[in-house]
């Protein structure tokens, strides 16, 4: 959940809208590293918005986080980062009409509360939700925690249901910490999930831990660390350093705030991911660009306790952007959710969501691309 200052966003009145990029519009990054195995190609299939203020079983919408495709049901699931205060921490299955001439709408099928290890809803402001994935024995979600009440992050499977079933091994140097010398930042922490084809889990934090360094800047970035887990014990195997870039764009208004975060990563292989690098500034907005990165050569920097008092050599994980979205004309909320999927007729598809932050000044929005391309292995 990034944090916004007063966001200027004008309200939306409709469930739909239509952006300045014409569906069927083509962007190709054909070789990202300088490798053309790599490439990506994707062909835009429109946006699709849902109001703040939009009530589902009696508990308001909104929130988006997270989201991925369930192959055996043809739906999304998308969990809301709602911390038990509007209603029980959830995920949403959701119905995406889409198929190869657009994208014309998102319903709720229904709603799923998750449950604490006690089988108990979660208590107001206990957990802060913030990715999904649908694993090999259930769903993975995980916490962004809370820095300032001492409550760490943490990767939970869960049943369909929503209920318990096991956690993974938070790494040392995780935990936040009162003095705040070392661990998660507050609202900066677990915010990035994926899964790869071999069942290894990776799960990111938006910007450096405290030891690691600053956070991003408009002159400088931040080292964000993403941990590689295995999927069926839950215990780490390395972490890794993604750089993330400095914030593009100032505030427009006098003493405005602006960030730069990594708000999602999606596994398009064992070694390559997408990324989602969020930026907000003040009287300007959100700026959305979508990175792939490659672990391949990266340092396993997990025995490093601290990565601005560290003189070992440490290779990141490269990086290429595939996509910038304001660059193609389009205007993006707050991009925190993305999968791959099929929509309706088959088509490959790569979708994104927003978390409207249950603001009136926000929406819930969804922008659809065909996936003509993908990275060969």
């Amino acid at each position: 959940m990034t944090k916004r200052f007063l966001a200027a966003a004008a309200f939306v009145l409709l469930s739909s809208t239509v952006s300045a990029t014409d569906i069927g519009t083509t962007f190709e990054t054909a070789c990202p590293f300088g490798d053309c195995a790599a490439g990506i190609s994707l062909s835009y299939l429109g946006e699709f918005v849902i109001p703040t203020g939009h009530m589902e079983n009696g508990v308001e919408f909104g929130g988006i986080s997270g989201l991925d495709f369930d192959a055996a049901t043809g739906h999304y699931i998308a969990i809301s980062d709602d911390r038990s205060e509007r209603g029980p921490a959830r995920f949403y299955e959701l119905d995406v009409d889409l198929d190869a001439s657009g994208l014309k709408g998102v319903s709720v099928v229904k709603q799923v509360t998750l449950k604490d290890k006690n089988g108990e809803p979660f208590a107001a402001r206990t957990v802060d939700p913030e990715s999904i994935r649908l694993g090999k024995d259930g769903i993975y979600w995980g916490s962004e925690g809370d820095g300032k009440a001492l409550l760490a992050p943490f990767v939970r499977v869960a049943s369909p249901d929503g209920s318990f079933v096991r956690e993974f091994m938070l790494p040392e140097g995780f935990a936040p910490t009162a003095d705040k010398s070392t661990g998660i930042r507050d609202n900066l922490a677990f915010e990035d999930l994926a899964i790869a084809p071999s069942g290894d889990v990776f799960v990111g934090v938006e910007a450096a831990l405290y030891q690691d360094g600053p956070n991003p800047s408009l002159t400088s970035g931040s080292l964000s660390r993403i941990v590689r887990y295995d999927g069926a014990t839950g215990e780490p195997k390395a972490e890794y350093v993604y750089p993330v870039s400095p914030i593009p764009q100032a505030a427009t208004k006098a003493d405005g705030g602006n960030d730069n975060g990594m708000s999602e990563i999606l596994a398009l292989d064992d070694h390559r991911l997408l990324a989602v690098e969020r930026s907000y500034a003040q009287g300007f907005g959100n700026t959305i660009k979508i990175m792939m990165m490659d672990l391949t050569d990266a340092t396993d920097v997990s025995a490093i306790a601290s990565l601005a008092k560290n003189d070992q050599r440490v290779v990141p994980v490269r990086k290429s952007q595939v996509l910038d979205l304001r660059a193609i004309g389009l205007v993006p909320d707050n991009i925190e959710a993305m999968s791959l999927g099929k929509a309706k007729d088959g088509t490959d598809i790569l979708i994104l969501g927003s978390d409207n932050n249950f603001s009136a000044g926000q929406k819930t929005q969804f922008y659809a691309f065909k996936v003509l391309n993908r990275p060969q292995q």
